[in-house]
């Protein structure tokens, strides 16, 4: 080895390239000698995470305020749109709206002036 090869490898794919020349020497991360990697476990079912709990934890109101607490969290992840961009796109979809109808109206009266000229 050379002194780049003992560099640590920066990206993902280095990483694997590494795990595959000092493992089995298949070129994958699967070492099925010590039972590690993509397979281990698939013999197994899932466990229950409700096998340790009552159906009832705790009083209604505490449940409620837990649900709340978590909503809450949930929404402070929400990446929220800036004024501009909503504005942007009301205008966006107001546009596409108004050509769908023109489109659709277009359609109709051609399809109209088609009948009439059929079946007079």
């Amino acid at each position: 080895m050379s002194d780049d090869d003992d560099a640590r490898p920066v990206t993902a794919a280095g990483r694997r390239r590494r795990a595959g020349a000092a493992g089995n020497g298949t070129g994958g991360s699967d070492d099925t000698a010590t039972g590690r990697g993509a397979t281990a476990g698939k013999a197994t079912a899932t466990p229950t995470r409700d096998r340790d709990r009552t159906p009832s934890e705790g009083s209604v109101f505490a449940r409620l305020r837990r649900f709340l607490r978590e909503v809450v969290a949930e929404l402070r992840k929400v990446h929220w749109p800036t004024r501009r961009q909503i504005v942007v796109y009301t205008f966006v979809v107001l546009v596409f709206v108004a050509f769908m109808v023109a489109l659709v109206a277009a359609l109709d009266w051609a399809f109209a002036k088609a009948v009439f000229a059929l079946f007079g």
